[in-house]
């Protein structure tokens, strides 16, 4: 009998950096049980802020892999595409971004000034500009 072991989509190094990613993003939305912001009638999401950094995704943050072949634009909407969200990496702070899709994915992969409310490390995006 042949066992055959189906291809993992991801490298094992990709696997565990995402990972390590998404353990120091920390959660994302409400724990089980605890209402969203709508749910409860109150959000806790700050006034419009300016927000500047790197526009890519929670995937690969600001490392692109050259292995791809791709730009980090198309890096960043092919892996939203996949399931990844945008996000704005500003130093050592990263984003998850909400907002408009088409305008993100148009600025993706490029320096960025970001208008929108932060709301734990997910800022909703009210407009986004070309850094000069």
């Amino acid at each position: 009998m042949v066992v055959r072991r189906r291809a993992n989509a991801l490298a094992p190094g990709c696997t565990v950096r995402l990972l390590v990613f998404l353990v120091a993003l920390g959660p994302i939305g409400p724990a089980v049980g605890e209402p969203t912001p709508a749910q409860s009638g109150s959000s806790s999401a700050g006034p419009t802020q300016s927000y500047e950094g790197m526009l890519t995704d929670t995937h690969c943050g600001a490392k692109h892999s050259a292995a791809i072949g791709k730009a980090a634009a198309d890096c960043a909407r092919v892996c939203v595409h996949g399931g990844e969200r945008f996000a704005l990496v500003d130093g050592d702070n990263v984003y998850v971004l909400e907002g408009d899709l088409e305008s993100l994915k148009r600025m993706a992969g490029r320096r960025v000034r970001i208008a929108g409310s932060l709301n734990g490390n997910t800022i909703a995006v009210s407009s986004v500009a070309g850094d000069k």
